[in-house]
């Protein structure tokens, strides 16, 4: 129940312009995405808006989200990467009082993924990948394959993440594995 031009201001307060630039490339793409593939296009713009609300939030306050909500105190060994959507939800129920579910769970998995996604939950994960303002190897593969598949560009996206994750020896959240085990398939 907030305007959009409020709800805009008040992520002006929470992240930079370029955090925001990202968050309406990914609200256009969602969209894009929505109309392709008959989703709701309001709920995939307003996911695709916020799925990056808490992206610039501090260490300390998700850590004291994780304990105020008695979260898995696994995601204590986690970071930023993770934590701006498995915990950034709370978040924004916090200041937004959203409570769509389907809403909110699109946003909790748009980095790590699921083995069972929705297909808000796929919109939101490829959006962000593919928005327009990206610009790295294989961007465009991605582009083109979301326009034919959203399983394939799942599993085309996770398993990238994966590679890059794996060559730079950083971890892999067990969630991450998971999406990508029930998706590689169809890049077969």
């Amino acid at each position: 129940a907030i305007s959009r031009e409020d709800l805009l201001a008040k992520m002006a307060e929470q992240m930079s312009k370029k955090r925001l630039e990202h968050s309406l490339g990914v609200e256009a793409a969602a969209i894009r995405l929505a109309k392709r593939y008959g989703a709701d296009e309001t709920k995939a713009g307003l996911a695709g808006l916020l799925h990056d609300y808490a992206k610039e939030v501090s260490d300390e306050d998700f850590l004291a989200l994780i304990d105020k909500y008695q979260l898995d105190s696994d995601l204590k060994n986690w970071g930023n990467n993770i934590w701006h959507g498995v915990v950034g939800i709370y978040k924004i129920k916090e200041d937004l009082e959203l409570s769509d579910a389907e809403i909110l769970h699109s946003i909790e998995t748009h980095t790590v993924g699921s083995k069972e996604m929705s297909l808000l939950d796929k919109i939101i994960y490829v959006a962000d990948y593919i928005e327009d303002g990206r610009d790295f190897p294989g961007v465009g593969e991605a582009r083109e394959i979301a326009t034919s598949s959203l399983d394939r560009a799942v599993a085309y996206e996770t398993a990238r993440t994966v590679a890059f994750l794996a060559q730079k020896a950083h971890p892999i959240y067990p969630q991450t594995i998971e999406t990508y085990n029930a998706y590689i398939s169809y890049l077969k």
